[in-house]
């Protein structure tokens, strides 16, 4: 990854990054990003000096087909952990032991505190749970992560990247928790730490922050869209009424000008 997929990154796309002295060199972190794009999981594990392991959701390493195969392949080989999230809170436990064994290890995680990605580039709540309460139950230190303009070089839905952008990562400086250690199954301190980290991830990313969850302005967009196109088509149908209508108008006057006229 850091060898082939690192080099060739920085060839087509010249990616730039701020504030890499924010990570430490060794032992235990949590890297807090925004998530833009699906090429946010090459831009950051492959640039970075260490390695990163980020939560990826089952269906990535199950997929058939060959995108598929190769989606999965390619999340092992980062050293990726599937979580299953068909049954919710079975996942957010999951994930949240995945996470403490890696900070465990001495080693690097990485979460996304939104969920899943903006769906319009906006930047949304973070979701209570997995990472405050690693954070807490570690006392690992947050790093916050700004990712920048990754949806432009691959927006939601497209499969080939654009090459004519410049995307960047932003590095925060360390935010310690310690203070609440203890405190995980507190909800509103859950809450506190995951506001504070995403307050340093709007600052660092200059997004519009938006405060609902991702997940349901996706819905919201989404049934939007389904109104837009229903209206759509209502109005298309009422236009080709109208046309219809029209024209039998016009036949009618054309007949009786021709029964005028014999």
């Amino acid at each position: 990854m850091k060898m082939i997929v690192a080099p060739l990154l920085r060839i087509f796309f010249r990616p730039w990054m701020e504030g890499e002295e924010n990570i430490p060199d060794e032992g235990p972190a949590i890297l807090a990003s925004n998530h833009l794009s699906f090429s946010d999981s090459f831009f950051l594990p492959a640039l970075l000096k260490r390695r990163v392991t980020f939560i990826a959701k089952a269906e990535y390493f199950t997929t058939p087909g060959i995108k598929g195969r190769l989606t999965a392949a390619f999340f092992k080989g980062v050293g990726q952990l599937p979580v299953d999230r068909s049954g919710a809170r079975g996942a957010g436990e999951a994930a949240i032991r995945s996470g403490i064994a890696v900070i465990e290890r001495g080693e690097v995680f990485g979460v996304y505190p939104e969920g899943t990605r903006s769906p319009d580039g906006k930047l949304y709540r973070g979701k209570v749970g997995g990472l405050a309460r690693v954070a807490l139950a570690t006392g690992a230190p947050v790093i916050p992560v700004a990712m920048i303009d990754t949806e432009k070089v691959q927006p939601p839905g497209q499969v080939f990247p654009n090459f004519g952008v410049r995307p960047g990562i932003r590095i925060g400086r360390p935010l310690d928790f310690s203070r609440y250690q203890g405190m995980e199954n507190d909800r509103f301190i859950l809450r506190s730490v995951t506001d504070e980290v995403m307050y340093e991830i709007m600052r660092l990313s200059g997004q519009e922050y938006v405060d609902i969850y991702a997940t349901a302005a996706k819905r919201q967009l989404a049934e939007e869209k389904k109104a837009a196109d229903a209206d759509r088509k209502a109005q298309q149908k009422a236009e080709k009424a109208a046309e219809q209508e029209k024209a039998a108008e016009q036949e009618k006057s054309t007949e009786q000008e021709k029964d005028a006229g014999a």
